[in-house]
């Protein structure tokens, strides 16, 4: 079964086992608890991080969609069509949609929300690299959208799928940042009604719901009357709010509570992982001691993250040795090269001239010592793999390695790695399709986006790497697509820049409501056809 189509089979698992003791009913208001970081604006086109995706599915919606098998589907485009040169593309709208505030879903629409994601002042991340290619967008008539690009993107529809490049009410936007990021204005199943800091959203139903995406099992309004968002940092209190009845739906949870749901009768675990990238360690090649390839190699020999994965995820997620999350048919895995070998690794740091240890066992070279700086956002890593790093540390510490491991929240880690003070750090990074590997290792990711995020974490500058990537994104052939993806691959993984670890964990914990379900897009819950039970 493909990744997608097992994500959907969990979800409608959950929507049959997730608290049987009650039947379900209509009405009613179901409270998520979220242990992902509290976005600062709710808009996902400024910024676009995770949890900006996690909450803003419920009230906005993408052009389009992917189903279960992974296939794009219609959402608020009902059909698309692209030249023979790739260059450009006409979107049919679906007719008589609007947003909550009754602005049509027009063509002017989708032009005003591709130049919100272009604007600099936007300072958008992920949804501007996904919309990079889009030159601009011409309004041929009320349904009908013309996306003129710059050069061939064989990612476009994958990118249009996403949240963060979900479209907005123009009339939202004209707001002005900081009203829009407290309600964005969309067509989704609720509304923004009100955002209470550090504390929750609350959400309520768009009565005039039409827009249902695949994943949708009704027409219509969604059953439930609201959602409160609550922002639970601590993953025990998550826990336990949920086994007391205070909420019915939490994410992010140990791997100790998805053990005790899957052998549970009335709590059921949803695993969805999220597509794009793994969850890795990527080593800084753009500055020492990591612009070594034989130090990088080292690093990765010497690691030895298997026995803490086996110990500390109890059986919860998979070794992966690949760029590319399990989710991905265009994955290419080498295990070979991840083998652990600290005879090996400490013959490569003589090599490279470490060969004296200072009084605390570091290695030393001129001087300097074999220092690696390691920023970690406690808001993106569980305390499970907070804890592996540790062991990472302490295996790459035995052969002479100074990892220093910094705990940071959101910001304090993104300003981290805007100004490079970094030689490792685990940055997942969710993305539809293989492309995601555009984005993370062509030199032009080295560049900030005007955010000032940059995504090519792993400093990665190599021509030959570049041209593949170039020509994937611009195939129209999916054969052909796939062999260049494997090709870029390839060169990935032999630069030891990265070291894989599992895919992107993504649970969800169900407890006392029934239709749950998650997006074949970017794996985020839909409550379209939930119902709380009793």
């Amino acid at each position: 079964m493909a990744a997608a189509g097992l994500a959907a089979a969990l979800a409608l698992t959950a929507c049959a086992a997730g608290g049987t003791a009650d039947a379900p009913r209509d009405g009613g208001t179901l409270v998520y608890a979220t242990g992902d970081a509290e976005p600062t604006c709710l808009d996902p086109h400024v910024g676009g991080n995770y949890p900006q995706a996690l909450i803003s599915t419920q009230y906005l919606e993408p052009l389009v969609g992917r189903d279960a098998e992974g296939t794009i589907t219609p959402w608020l485009a009902e059909s698309w069509q692209v030249s023979d040169d790739g260059l450009t593309w006409d979107f049919t709208l679906r007719e008589g949609l609007t947003f909550t505030d009754g602005t049509p879903v027009d063509a002017a629409a989708i032009k005003t929300n591709i130049e919100h994601l272009k604007d600099p002042d936007t300072a958008s991340s992920t949804g501007y690299l996904a919309v990079a290619k889009v030159t601009d967008v011409e309004v041929v008539d009320a349904t009908h959208a013309r996306f003129h690009l710059a050069a061939p993107d064989s990612a476009l529809l994958e990118s249009l799928s996403q949240q963060w490049t979900a479209i907005e009410s123009p009339a939202g936007i004209a707001r002005g940042q900081e009203e829009n990021c407290k309600a964005p204005i969309g067509t989704g199943p609720f509304v923004v009604d009100s955002w209470t800091p550090q504390e929750s959203v609350h959400l309520v139903r768009n009565e005039n719901y039409a827009s249902p995406g695949p994943e949708a099992q009704h027409e219509g309004p969604a059953y439930l009357d609201a959602i409160e968002w609550r922002f639970i940092p601590d993953a025990a209190t998550r826990q336990a709010a949920l086994l007391s009845g205070e909420v019915q739906v939490i994410d992010n949870p140990q791997p100790d509570a998805i053990v005790a749901a899957e052998n549970s009768t009335d709590t059921t675990h949803i695993d969805a992982p999220r597509p794009g990238s793994v969850n890795r360690i990527e080593l800084n090649t753009g500055q020492a001691p990591f612009d070594d390839i034989r130090v990088r190699e080292a690093f990765i020999r010497a690691a030895d993250p298997d026995p803490g994965i086996t110990a500390l995820y109890q059986g919860t997620v998979a070794r992966s040795f690949s760029p590319l999350a399990s989710t991905e048919p265009a994955a290419v895995s080498d295990a070979s090269l991840f083998t652990t070998d600290t005879a090996r690794a400490e013959q490569l740091l003589d090599e490279a001239g470490w060969t004296t240890r200072d009084a605390d066992g570091v290695r030393t070279k001129n001087g300097a010592r074999l220092s690696v700086r390691f920023p970690v956002s406690t808001n993106q890593s569980v305390a499970a793999e907070q804890s592996l790093f540790e062991q990472i540390q302490a295996n790459a510490g035995a052969v002479g390695f100074d990892v220093q491991i910094t705990p940071l929240d959101l910001s304090g880690w993104y300003a981290a790695l805007g100004a490079k003070e970094y030689e490792a750090v685990s940055a997942p990074y969710t993305k539809v399709g293989p492309d995601v590997l555009r984005i993370l290792y062509d030199s032009d990711g080295i560049v900030p986006a005007p955010s000032g995020y940059f995504a090519n974490h792993a400093q990665l500058s190599d021509p030959k790497l570049d041209a593949l990537l170039d020509q994937a994104s611009a195939a129209s052939d999916d054969q052909q697509r796939a062999d260049l993806y494997a090709q870029a691959q390839h060169i990935i993984l032999d630069s030891y820049a990265i070291l894989p670890l599992y895919d992107q964990q993504n649970h969800f914990l169900v407890r006392g409501a029934s239709g749950v379900t998650t997006l074949g897009t970017v794996a985020t819950p839909t409550f379209i056809d939930t119902r709380l039970n009793g």
